[in-house]
């Protein structure tokens, strides 16, 4: 995946439109434009067609308007992405609200709600957050979030890696999903091919008995079963963190 840098752009400008009211034009034809419009259109142009493909001018066509129109909302494809990656973490914000139980069982849905975000918008993926941009609904996710693991021993610290750690998890994992998903469109190797190509040289090592662990769970299938990895890893995770809080509680 190639990635691209989030707040890449004017950073003030991005912050502008993330958390003030944006100016209307004033001047020229009024297209029936908004920000807002502008942003679901990127969205969708990126769902269905991949970040490759988008630019001023596909959402313009996509709009039924000309792309110099787009220039009097937002300054430009860097500017957008910004509020699309906020557009889209408002996407789960009520109902992780919503989400009742424990510490576990709320991460445990966040961790879910979380993988079905980036099933469906896989761009996602692509941008770059080092440095994340703080749009409001981004910070509004992360806050509910954190609330799960509130007054339950950890400090505020271990609270923000607590989540940290869940979701980079989530992240990584489903990049790798999603990048065996494409592979097939990507390289024009069918999944079949592609086993059945390697096999031609890994099978000789294999029969020689040099891969012996591989050759144990090939032999049982694991490469091509529906064991539910994403659900392994999850739970992993959230063991992990209750030992700590576990230990908390004992005053270790």
């Amino acid at each position: 995946m190639t990635s691209v840098q989030s707040g890449g752009g004017d950073l003030r400008r991005s912050l502008e439109l993330l958390w003030g009211t944006p100016e209307e034009p004033t001047r020229g034809p009024r297209p029936g434009l908004s920000v807002q419009r502008i942003v679901r259109a990127a969205i969708e142009v990126a769902d269905a067609e991949g970040l490759a493909a988008l630019s001023m001018r596909r959402i313009a066509t996509a709009l039924g308007v000309g792309a110099m129109s787009l220039y009097r909302y937002v300054p430009g494809k860097a500017e957008l992405i910004d509020l699309m990656v906020d557009e889209v973490y408002g996407e789960d914000v009520a109902a992780a609200k919503a989400v009742a139980g424990d510490w576990r069982e709320r991460l445990e849905a966040f961790g879910r709600q979380e993988w079905a975000l980036y099933m469906r918008h896989p761009w996602m993926l692509q941008i770059t957050q080092g440095r994340p941009m703080l749009g409001p609904n981004a910070m509004a996710s992360t806050d509910v979030t954190v609330s799960a693991v509130d007054g339950i021993g950890l400090d505020e610290h271990e609270m923000l890696a607590a989540v940290v750690l869940l979701t980079s998890f989530v992240a990584g994992f489903a990049r790798t999903t999603i990048e065996a998903m494409q592979a097939a469109d990507r390289t024009g190797i069918s999944d079949d091919e592609w086993w059945e190509i390697q096999g031609e040289y890994v099978g000789p090592v294999v029969a020689a008995g040099k891969l012996p662990m591989l050759t144990k769970v090939g032999e049982a299938g694991a490469f091509h079963s529906m064991f539910d990895s994403f659900e392994f890893g999850l739970q992993r995770v959230l063991d992990g963190l209750a030992v700590l809080v576990a230990s908390r509680a004992e005053g270790v």
